[in-house]
């Protein structure tokens, strides 16, 4: 496993369930790498909608996972648990994890493991893991995308949204999303949206029926939830498929299945951070083959809004909360960060 293991660690945990301020800066012992396991020593961490929902008491980590919130890290490997090959110490890496990103050590499952793809700095390599996962799994997985095919992401200024945008385009598709400024709405067609739509201003099935000439949309990838999916399945071409990831106007619907059954449409959805650790093994193994020579070509890359250190962590959750950025939050934890 390696000598001199760090015995503690600076760290943000939860004090209690509650708004940004119980996000509380402090210091724990250091995690050991199990079997199957890594020892990262932490450079930076992505924030994610879901931090914000766990500090809030409304999304537990699973059995076995760390209590500390952070779903993605970038970092080096300082230490080798027992029956891991293919990676060494000194490795630069990021990785997707169950918990315990927003903190200096994290012991990660080898194969939920990456290197951080060349030319991408830390903080970069920090905002991949979560979405590209997210992204891969829901669109391309589930949903199916096909090149030449139409996608409709909610939330195209999102992480995720960033993410999908520029992986669908460059696998071949036609992508419209909304968004609920004009600002973001032209962010979102610089990452190649072909139509941006601002929820706020335009009715987005009504634009989706005239630029598609009545036909509608592939793919949906939905995290808003509430009335959006009815309207979604209104502008769904036959043999559609959506993809719930979120519910941010509430998870309850009111639905008319007469055109599902008519247009054979398929309504799916998943959440990624209870998947076993060999399925999580199996997506990173899908992007490092199909995805990472995109990153390392520059032909995508992770948009970052912001960086806050590790201890004003309730700073990035309340940017996260205000809706106002565009792209990932990041929090710099190591001095290597950059």
């Amino acid at each position: 496993m390696g000598l001199a293991l760090p015995d503690s660690m600076r760290c943000v945990e939860i004090s209690q369930p509650g708004g940004p301020d119980v996000l509380q800066a402090t210091r724990r012992p250091a995690p050991v790498p199990g079997p199957g396991e890594i020892l990262v020593e932490v450079a930076a961490a992505g924030v994610n909608r879901p931090d914000t929902l766990q500090r809030q008491g409304r999304y537990d980590p699973p059995p076995g996972a760390s209590d500390l919130p952070g779903l993605e890290l970038a970092g080096t490997v300082i230490a080798i648990g027992e029956g891991v090959s293919g990676w060494a110490t000194g490795d630069r890496v990021c990785a997707l994890v169950a918990g315990g990103a927003y903190a200096e050590y994290c012991a990660v499952p080898a194969v939920q493991a990456l290197p951080v793809p060349e030319g991408l700095t830390m903080v970069e390599a920090a905002a991949v893991p979560e979405t590209f996962f997210t992204v891969w799994t829901n669109v391309f997985e589930r949903g199916a995308l096909q090149r030449g095919e139409t996608l409709l992401i909610h939330g195209g200024s999102s992480g995720i949204g960033t993410t999908a945008i520029q992986l669908a385009k460059s696998f071949g598709a036609t992508v419209f999303t909304t968004a609920g400024s004009d600002d973001k709405c032209r962010a979102c067609e610089d990452l190649g949206a072909d139509r941006a739509i601002n929820y706020k201003t335009e009715d987005f099935a009504a634009v989706i029926r005239e630029a598609t000439g009545g036909r509608g949309v592939d793919v949906v990838l939905d995290m808003v939830g509430g009335d959006y999916i009815a309207r979604d399945v209104e502008v769904m071409a036959p043999d559609g498929r959506h993809v719930s990831i979120a519910f941010l106007q509430g998870a309850k619907v009111s639905l008319n299945m007469y055109p599902v059954m008519t247009k054979r449409l398929t309504l799916t959805g998943s959440t990624l951070r209870a998947r076993p650790v060999p399925e999580k093994g199996r997506i990173a193994a899908a992007l490092r083959q199909q995805v990472w020579p995109l990153l390392a070509a520059g032909t995508v890359k992770p948009q970052i809004h912001a960086t806050f250190p590790l201890e004003e962590a309730a700073e990035a959750h309340r940017l996260m909360e205000s809706s106002t950025h565009i792209g990932k939050i990041v929090l710099t934890v190591g001095p290597d960060a950059a």
